[in-house]
């Protein structure tokens, strides 16, 4: 048994008051972060040295001495912005993660959050939120685990959602799989994914669907004057359309995924999503959402005890000919179909990258233990012959 964590999300329904008071928390949230950015950066100024997780705790807590509004909010989650900004801060530094420095936050953006650590209960479609009390919620379903911490956020439409995460244990168990049930898949821009077995799942294109739509909401919004309700009103038309295609491309990742879970192996190839992002490309990569796909299979393959596997990045899958192993190293991307100048065998590009990436599943599977080679026992094998001396 292992400890996993998983996240529900849920539409709020607060009154005009809830809604108001909801503002307010996160105005608070958003005071205590640009404090604490202005804190440390000053320190840093002064010192030469960051400033201690210990220190800026206890200004806090002298800050809401001088502004004695602050009482009125829940405590934690004035303490969780410090930690927030103290794992921004983290991200930063990390070469891994490549997240930007921290930034002040400004009230004009529309999109508004907290946080609140402890104490926050789900229950009677319902959500008890300290210092408020309690505010309708649509609960989809049950949630199930220890809740962990709660995020409160207001979208750019003005919809607030609460998003809770669990704590649960989950026995550490792999489905048994065998050579011939594993599947490999290679994804793609015109075909979004085409598995080893002959299924294939065309690019929904979510962005050239609502092309006309954004373009036209957008045209309008820029002809309005700053300041005016009619800007407000055409501002939200953008954000709505926005919100509509981010829905649908989220709706359409869990889908996939959860129709993947069906096969107990599946490897996929190793894409470098922000390399792919800076070239020409760039807009139907980042619509197709590629990373957010491979993060819901990979955790949804560990709670349903599937195999997610995935080849090395430099693997040649396109080049290689499923057929014969040639590899053919002068295709281009134009090039949908290609024949070996081995075989002669006819390929389908991404059909050929999939079957090849089903044998790069299977060779990890073996090398894992989790499938056994065939051996020649009781088969006429040839014996090698040894040449003949000089």
């Amino acid at each position: 048994m292992s400890k996993h964590r998983k996240v529900y999300k849920f539409r709020m329904e607060p009154t005009a008051l809830q809604s108001d008071e909801l503002l307010r928390m996160a105005g608070t949230a958003r005071f205590i972060w640009n404090w604490a950015l202005d804190r440390c950066q000053t320190f840093y100024k002064e010192n030469k040295k960051g400033i201690p997780q210990s220190q800026l705790s206890s200004e806090l807590t002298a800050l809401k001495g001088r502004q004695p509004w602050l009482y009125d909010f829940d405590s934690q989650s004035l303490q969780q912005v410090l930690k927030n900004l103290k794992q921004a801060y983290e991200n930063h530094f990390n070469p891994k993660v490549r997240s930007g420095f921290p930034k002040f936050k400004t009230r004009k953006n529309p999109k508004q959050s907290f946080r609140i650590p402890q104490r926050v209960v789900l229950n009677h479609e319902s959500v008890y939120v300290p210092k408020l009390g309690r505010v309708k919620v649509r609960q989809s379903q049950q949630i199930g685990g220890q809740t962990k911490s709660a995020v409160f956020k207001r979208t750019a439409t003005g919809k607030w959602f609460v998003t809770l995460t669990t704590e649960f244990d989950l026995p550490e168990y792999k489905v048994p799989v065998a050579a011939a049930n594993v599947v490999g898949g290679d994804l793609g821009l015109g075909t979004y994914l085409t598995l080893s077995n002959g299924v294939e799942i065309e690019n929904p294109g979510f962005v050239r669907q609502y092309a006309r739509k954004l373009r036209r909401a957008q045209r309008q919004l820029s002809r309005k004057i700053k300041g005016s309700r009619n800007r407000y009103r055409a501002r939200m038309k953008v954000a709505k359309v926005y919100e509509r295609m981010a829905n649908l491309r989220t709706n359409f990742s869990h889908q996939l995924t959860h129709r993947l879970m069906q096969y107990p192996a599946l490897c996929l190839e190793n894409l470098s999503i922000q390399g792919l992002a800076k070239t020409k490309l760039a807009k139907s990569m980042l619509d197709a959402a590629f990373g957010q796909v491979i993060e819901q299979w990979k955790y949804k393959s560990l709670w349903n005890g599937t195999h997610a596997l995935q080849a090395d990045r430099f693997f040649p899958s396109t080049q290689l000919c499923s057929h014969c192993g040639y590899q053919n190293q002068n295709l281009s991307l134009s090039d949908r179909e290609w024949i070996c100048p081995e075989c002669n065998t006819k390929h389908r590009r991404d059909f050929n990258a999939a079957q090849n990436l089903r044998e790069e599943g299977i060779r990890q599977l073996v090398a894992m233990g989790i499938i056994e080679t065939q051996n020649a026992c009781g088969q006429h094998i040839r014996l090698a012959t040894a040449s003949n001396a000089v």
